[in-house]
């Protein structure tokens, strides 16, 4: 009888031992998925404008409406594959602000908050896993995606050319696709992820907190600060500093013109003297403050 309570004893015991610990990068992995699945737009809406990008340039491409300097020319063909890559970045920057603005704000909206909280994933990967939307995932995705619609777009001016009777190899040796796509990838880390870092962080830290128009709460204490600047010294420094923070001009780049475009074929990048800049790494400090204080305001913050 004492044989039969031990096995029994042994097989209860072997059926409640404790779950696995799930490993932190995967939780990770997995709520930056989750971020993905209920923001589709994170996606959508970049494949939506090269899209769209695409179809005018094959438009123009075969009917030759492009003036110069856009015309479909060997000799200047960087200027289309210009405008669509400045054409994504915006896009990026767009979506990037509509998606932290909303958040931690449309968890709350939802009530799905409650849901997310009795799983065990910590606020720390939540907040995390959400501010890596905007400062690594939709800038790798901004740039294959347009990396992919600048190689169609090379692909259909090579095939116009042959129509035309016109030399491809001028127009490939001329384009540099491949140094254009690095400076492009540079570009984007640099200036479109780390250097806005502390924007959508705040915007992060503001979707947390209001019961409603977070966009108007993250912008009043800009117009506030900027108004009392511009009324107290005439100068409009901090506005300035917010928006070269948000479209990215940082000192990334090192060229003969200011108005050279980052993926000119005649541009220098100086990666030192951005690692190097003060104002890099005072943005990342703001930037992880912010992160902290949304980690504490969703820890207490509810459905609304």
């Amino acid at each position: 009888m004492s044989t039969q309570s031990n096995a029994m004893s042994e097989s209860f015991q072997s059926q409640t031992v404790a779950p696995a610990v799930v490993p932190a990068t995967r939780v990770f992995y997995w709520s930056v998925r989750r971020e993905l699945w209920e923001n589709r737009s994170v996606y959508i809406a970049p494949l939506a404008v090269a899209t769209v990008a695409l179809f005018a340039f094959s438009l123009s491409s075969i009917m030759g409406i492009w003036e110069k300097p856009l015309r479909l020319n060997p000799a200047q063909p960087q200027a289309p594959y210009d405008m669509a890559a400045g054409l994504m970045m915006i896009t990026g920057i767009v979506v990037s602000v509509f998606y932290c603005v909303d958040a931690l704000h449309g968890e709350r909206r939802d009530r799905s908050i409650l849901f997310w909280k009795s799983l065990p994933v910590s606020d720390v990967t939540t907040v995390l896993a959400k501010a890596s939307i905007p400062i690594v995932i939709l800038p790798l995705l901004t740039f294959a995606i347009t990396v992919a619609m600048q190689w169609l777009m090379l692909l259909l001016s090579s095939a116009v050319l042959l129509v035309s009777s016109q030399s491809v190899a001028a127009l490939w040796t001329n384009l540099s696709f491949l140094r254009m796509s690095l400076l492009l990838l540079y570009h984007i880390l640099t200036a479109h992820a780390l250097w806005p870092a502390p924007i959508y962080c705040w915007l992060l830290l503001v979707s947390g907190w209001p019961r409603r128009a977070t966009f108007l709460w993250a912008s009043l204490p800009v117009i506030a600060i900027g108004g009392v600047e511009q009324l107290a010294f005439h100068t409009w420094h901090f506005a300035a500093l917010v928006g070269s923070r948000l479209i990215g001009d940082a000192p990334t780049v090192a060229s003969t013109s200011p108005d050279m475009f980052p993926t000119d074929p005649m541009t220098h990048i100086a990666p030192g003297s951005f690692l190097s800049s003060p104002g890099l790494w005072i943005g990342l400090a703001i930037a992880a403050a912010f992160l902290a204080a949304a980690v504490r305001l969703r820890r207490y913050q509810g459905p609304i």
